[in-house]
């Protein structure tokens, strides 16, 4: 650990870009800072420079634009579940949230922080990989966006580079014939997930037109269970077939063992709520 740690907080997104280049192989952003103190705590990361970035309001914002919904990377887990607009058009967004920490953290943590700690259970990432989300990401002299599925590139690693921030989350407003769920099974009230699960499905004449399965926690990155969405496409929602795309999505996870739980409990896990989410998914489509 540095001898010295050297805090800055700039007013605006030029400087804090300005400041991340300059100092970029030492430094971290800050917002809410619920994973990096504890990171820092457990010297998991050591830098030299903190960036606080939470002055920079224009990144807390959750619009609609182009048909899009964006959702800036300063917004709050309790904005997201509170979220008027969410709720009625990506109800899944607020499910996440009501199980994500205390009230206490989801006052403070980031959904950016949420993703680009690449925790392997974030609850953000299985969300934003079956709505196939965007990130937009700015440099000092360049802004590019990334696919979800091209974020997250293994356990606390993603494609940002050292002098980019992660400025907003874009996703598609959904169908109407599009129905989403979130579960997440954990320990105890505010624990991290053992096994998180989101799913999208599309149904017409009570076939599955598309099907969407992400899960968190059963590999070294949030991950799509795309042998299960195979399965599933173009069958009858039967219980048969949702047990089967269940099985299938439990076999194609690659779960460690660890404090939390074993990999074999993480595997009869997976299975579990993938049938119950596909499931939640058609009541609320009145299946």
């Amino acid at each position: 650990m540095w001898s010295k740690l050297e805090y800055m907080k700039p007013g605006t997104l030029s400087e804090a870009l300005d400041l991340l280049l300059k100092y970029k192989k030492y430094a971290i952003t800050y917002a809410g800072g619920t994973d990096v103190l504890v990171s820092m705590r457990d010297g998991e990361i050591k830098p030299k420079y903190v960036i606080d970035i939470k002055e920079l309001t224009d990144l807390s914002k959750i619009k609609t634009k182009n048909g899009q919904l964006s959702l800036g990377t300063l917004v709050t887990w309790s904005a997201l579940m509170n979220s008027g607009t969410l709720q009625k058009r990506l109800p899944i967004f607020c499910e996440a949230a009501k199980v994500f920490g205390s009230p206490q953290i989801r006052n403070k943590a980031t959904i950016g922080g949420n993703i680009c700690t690449a925790s392997p259970s974030c609850d953000l990432g299985p969300v934003l990989l079956v709505l196939d989300a965007e990130l937009m990401v700015v440099g000092k002299s360049r802004r590019r966006t990334i696919p979800i599925a091209e974020f997250f590139l293994k356990r606390k690693q993603t494609s940002l580079a050292k002098d980019e921030i992660l400025t907003e989350i874009l996703v598609k407003v959904p169908s109407k014939d599009m129905a989403t769920a979130f579960l997440k099974h954990r320990r105890t009230g505010v624990d991290l997930a053992i096994v998180n699960v989101a799913v999208a499905v599309r149904v017409k004449k009570n076939k599955f037109e598309g099907v969407k399965i992400a899960l968190g926690g059963v590999a070294s990155t949030p991950m799509r269970a795309s042998k299960a969405e195979e399965k599933l496409k173009g069958a009858a929602c039967t219980d048969e077939n949702i047990e089967s795309a269940a099985q299938i999505a439990s076999d194609e996870t690659r779960p460690i063992s660890d404090v939390r739980a074993s990999a074999e409990y993480r595997k009869e896990i997976s299975k579990v709520l993938v049938k119950r989410a596909i499931k939640r998914a058609l009541e609320k489509m009145g299946g």
